[in-house]
């Protein structure tokens, strides 16, 4: 597959999900919105393109290119150990998934990851867009991250890939402004982060957003002893953001890309 499949394939699943989030939010909303769409939204998406612009400069093959390029050496611990494609790939979304929460966990108790990091928190509302709003520091020291990763892995491509558009795409989910009908919410948490559970890792308060670090599976929070089951202020009282960030100016461009700079 060339990076320009690669791209199309990746656009497809973010503008489908995106969509179908943003009428999800718009039907059946979870809370009631502190600001309008069109005060966040402008910036919440202008720094996905800051963000992948600067991806591409740094990376231009980013994981997946990584990891063809490991595999056409056969480089990595997974060739080594001899395992086929299905095995391969199973081990290496689950180390992915895993690294992925860790560094999420690390970025929270590492000061200097945190100034970059917080931007994320610094939201003032809570819905599909949130989980795009990265600052570009971050996702460049992610990508580095993962390319690391799924070169020692020998992680398969199509693995990557499909790893990197699920992430997305979940984390779109449990950062829309909605919830799962009760009945169906506790069974879907039980494997996967909904949109009720992640919620709480945005509550102003510091237990709180130390809590529910996942994106993808419910079950790394959990093992670790960070996993909390509802919001003291409950789903619809809690505070969204940061205590020091409640300027609405903060959800500009501009003061979002200084934030990390600013004390």
């Amino acid at each position: 597959m060339s990076w320009r499949d690669e791209i199309t394939l990746r656009m497809a699943f973010f503008l489908s999900v995106l969509t179908a989030m943003a009428l999800w939010e718009a039907l059946a909303p979870r809370r009631t919105r502190s600001f309008p769409r069109s005060v966040r939204w402008p910036a919440n998406l202008g720094i996905v393109v800051a963000g992948a612009l600067v991806v591409r400069v740094l990376f231009p093959v980013a994981a997946v290119g990584a990891a063809a390029f490991a595999q056409a050496r056969g480089w990595g611990l997974l060739p080594a150990l001899g395992l086929s494609f299905w095995p391969a790939s199973v081990v290496s979304f689950l180390a992915l998934d895993a690294l992925v929460w860790g560094q999420h966990v690390v970025s929270h108790r590492v000061p200097l990851l945190w100034r970059v990091h917080r931007m994320h928190h610094a939201d003032l509302d809570y819905d599909v867009t949130t989980a795009l709003r990265f600052h570009p520091l971050e996702i460049a020291l992610s990508m580095l991250l993962k390319m690391t990763a799924v070169v020692a892995l020998g992680a398969p491509p199509e693995s990557v890939l499909f790893f990197e558009i699920a992430l997305n795409a979940l984390a779109m989910f449990n950062h829309a402004n909605a919830g799962l009908p009760p009945r169906i919410e506790p069974f879907v948490r039980w494997l996967f982060v909904t949109p009720d559970m992640h919620r709480i890792h945005h509550s102003i308060l510091r237990d709180e957003t130390d809590s529910n670090f996942g994106f993808n599976f419910s079950f790394w929070d959990r093992l670790a002893g960070l996993y909390r089951a509802a919001p003291a202020a409950g789903q619809g009282g809690m505070t969204i953001g940061l205590p020091d960030f409640r300027e609405e100016r903060e959800l500009g461009l501009g003061r979002m890309l200084t934030q990390p700079f600013r004390d």
